[in-house]
C-alpha cells in the first residue's frame, strides 16, 4: 500500500536534523490533541486504567504482610510493562511510516489536554454557588473525596488538579519524547497510570503502590524543576529571590511540593494542607499559610501562569529548531 502513494510525499522528513523533527512530530501531535479534545473528551488509556484495577484486586492481598504487597506491587508493574513495550518496541519495525507511528503513540501517551473548559465549569459553577456541580465535575478528575470539601476546598483542589495533571500527563511526557523518543514517552504514561491506580493515599495501596510511587517520583523529578524555574521566571522582577530562598529547600525532594508551592506564591494564596482519601484523613504539608485562602476567580489565574508557561516553552523549542535548522 505504501508503495503506492506519490513519490514526493514527505513519509519521513528527510530534511530535519532529528531534534527538528521530534519537535515537528511533537507540535503537530499536541495540535492535534488539542483540536480533538476541543470537539471529544477522551482518554485513550482508560482500558490500560481499567485493567490495572482488575488486575490489582488479583494480586494484592490484604491478608499479605507489608513485605509481600510491596513485591506484589513491583511484579505486578514489571509483568505488565515489560511485554507491552517490548511489542511496541518489535511493532516499530514493520511500520514505514515512522512519524505517523511515532505520532501516534505520543499522542495515546499525552493527556492533560483539554483541562481549560473543564476548570472554567468548575469556577463558574462556584462562582454561581452551585458546589454539588463542581464537585460531580470534579470528582471525576482527581482521587480525594470531593463531598465533603467547601467551595474554598474545591478551588483549591482544582487548582492543585490542573497544575499536576498538566506537568505529570503532559510536560513530562513531552520531555521523555524529545529526550528518550516516542518509546520512552509511552513507558512512562503507562508507569503513571499503575501509579494513579496503585496510589499510597489509599489505605489499601500503601504498600503495593510503593514501587510505582518511587518510580514515577524519579521520572518526574527534572521535569517537575524546569517547569517550576518557568513558573518562578515569571515572578522575575518581583518577588524572584524571595521567592527561590523559601523554594530552594524542596529542590532535592522525590516530591511535587516545591510545583505546589511555587505556583502557591505566584498566586499569592495558600495551597495544599489535609485531604481526604477514601475517607481516611491525609496530613500533607500546606505551602504559602500566611496568604489568603483560594478563590474560583484563582482557578482561571492558575490556569492562565500554566498555559503561559506553555506558551514560552513552544516559543522556545521553535527558535531552537529554527536556530539548528540554519546552522546545519
Amino acid at each position: 500500500m505504501i508503495n503506492t502513494l506519490p513519490a514526493s510525499l514527505p513519509l519521513n522528513f528527510p530534511e530535519l536534523n532529528e531534534f527538528s523533527y521530534s519537535v515537528a512530530v511533537l507540535l503537530c501531535t499536541v495540535l492535534a490533541k488539542v483540536v480533538i479534545s476541543h470537539f471529544y473528551q477522551h482518554e485513550p488509556l482508560a482500558a490500560f486504567r481499567f485493567y490495572c484495577d482488575k488486575l490489582a484486586e488479583k494480586v494484592n492481598k490484604p491478608k499479605n504482610s507489608s513485605k509481600q504487597q510491596s513485591i506484589s506491587g513491583l511484579v505486578a508493574l514489571v509483568v505488565t510493562l515489560t511485554p507491552l513495550l517490548i511489542i511496541i518496541w518489535l511493532f516499530e519495525a514493520f511500520i514505514e511510516v515512522k512519524w505517523l507511528w511515532q505520532g501516534l503513540l505520543f499522542y495515546v501517551a499525552l493527556g492533560g489536554v483539554g483541562l481549560k473548559p473543564i476548570t472554567k465549569k468548575i469556577a463558574v459553577a462556584l462562582t454561581a454557588n452551585q458546589n454539588y456541580l463542581a464537585k460531580q465535575t470534579l470528582m471525576a478528575l482527581v482521587l480525594r473525596d470531593t463531598r465533603q470539601l467547601s467551595s474554598m476546598g474545591l478551588s483549591k483542589t482544582c487548582i492543585e488538579m490542573q497544575l499536576l495533571r498538566t506537568v505529570q500527563q503532559g510536560f513530562t511526557v513531552c520531555f521523555y519524547f524529545l529526550v528518550a523518543g516516542p518509546l520512552a514517552a509511552i513507558a512512562y504514561r503507562l508507569l503513571l497510570e499503575m501509579h494513579h491506580s496503585w496510589n499510597v493515599k489509599q489505605t489499601r495501596f500503601i504498600h503495593f503502590g510503593v514501587c510505582s510511587q518511587q518510580l514515577v517520583n524519579i521520572l518526574q523529578w527534572l521535569p517537575t524543576r524546569l517547569f517550576t524555574l518557568l513558573l518562578l521566571f515569571g515572578a522575575i522582577g518581583q518577588n524572584f529571590l524571595l521567592y527561590w530562598r523559601l523554594l530552594h529547600i524542596h529542590f532535592l525532594k522525590l516530591n511535587n511540593d516545591i510545583l505546589i508551592h511555587c505556583l502557591a506564591l505566584n498566586l499569592g494564596i495558600k495551597l495544599a494542607g489535609v485531604a481526604m482519601y477514601d475517607g481516611v484523613k491525609v496530613r500533607r504539608p500546606s505551602f504559602n499559610d500566611q496568604a489568603k485562602q483560594p478563590e474560583p476567580s484563582d482557578i482561571i489565574y492558575a490556569g492562565r501562569q500554566i498555559q503561559q508557561v506553555l506558551i514560552a516553552c513552544t516559543i522556545c523549542l521553535v527558535v531552537l529548531t529554527v536556530i539548528l535548522e540554519n546552522m546545519a
